[in-house]
């Protein structure tokens, strides 16, 4: 198959520079990252893609058994690694694909050379001593929305996890982003993202990683910041002056300049 049309694969930035792998988080695409890619092309390497059952990837390669999984996700990151031979890799995840990107480096470390989590979260769900954001109901009532109306569920949760009130048009775009997700293969994805915990594979991860967190997120609240920081022995965590769980769209000069920074002085 090939893997650049399957993940609708896009490849910009400085030719010789490092190599930043942008990686999307649930209904969303690629597109989520343009307002960032201007400030990193002038020193990075950048290799952008979607995941199969989101954006522009070939829905043709969607199997739902796959998608079911973290592990499916992390299959497509590897596979695209393969085939553009990519080494030296730092992973910029967002949301549910920093626990992605954790997976992917678990299975080929020799590929990865940094973390950047974008808003990540381990697991959603509270439990004694684990705040997450969410109680179980929580999730179920979430996700039973989800599945009887995906886009009036769009229409209404996108602009909470956006956040940014006051800045209505982000709202806006990120409905239009789930909305223009097949709702079938968004209701695997949504299950596989807030059903999963990720705590476990934090241990596993060996490089200089970077948490980034804003100082509201009602997705990823910040406890989780400070948990994912303490589970990764030598994990940075900043906090962006920031609000939502998308900073990438609502702050990118200052996420931009944090993913820079940290590469800078990791290399």
């Amino acid at each position: 198959m090939d893997i650049r049309r399957r993940n609708n694969v896009t490849v910009t930035g400085r030719t010789d520079g490092p190599v930043l792998l942008l990686a999307h988080g649930f209904g969303c695409d690629q597109n989520m990252w343009r307002l960032v890619v201007p400030a990193l092309a002038e020193d990075y390497r950048l290799v952008l893609f979607d995941y199969v059952g989101s954006g522009h990837a070939d829905a043709s390669a969607w199997d739902e058994q796959r998608y079911s999984s973290l592990e499916g996700y992390a299959q497509d990151v590897l596979e695209v690694c393969e085939e553009l031979d990519l080494r030296e890799v730092t992973f910029v995840g967002h949301s549910v694909s920093a626990m992605v990107g954790v997976l992917a480096a678990a299975k080929a470390p020799g590929r990865f050379s940094r973390l950047v989590m974008v808003a990540p979260s381990p697991r959603y769900i509270d439990e004694a001593g684990y705040r997450g954001g969410f109680d179980a109901d929580d999730i179920d009532e979430l996700l039973e929305s989800l599945e009887s109306n995906y886009l009036g569920w769009s229409a209404a949760m996108a602009p909470v996890i956006m956040g940014n009130a006051d800045r209505p048009e982000l709202g806006e775009e990120l409905t239009t982003s789930f909305c223009a997700t097949d709702p079938d293969m968004a209701r695997v994805f949504a299950r596989t993202t807030f059903l999963s915990d990720s705590r476990e594979d934090l241990k596993t991860v060996t490089v200089p990683t970077l948490v980034l967190e804003c100082e509201q997120d009602v997705i990823a609240p910040r406890e989780v910041g400070a948990y994912v920081r303490d589970a990764i022995p030598g994990s940075r965590l900043v906090t962006l002056a920031a609000t939502g769980h998308c900073p990438q769209l609502s702050a990118p000069q200052a996420t931009a300049s944090a993913i820079s920074d940290f590469v800078g002085v990791a290399r």
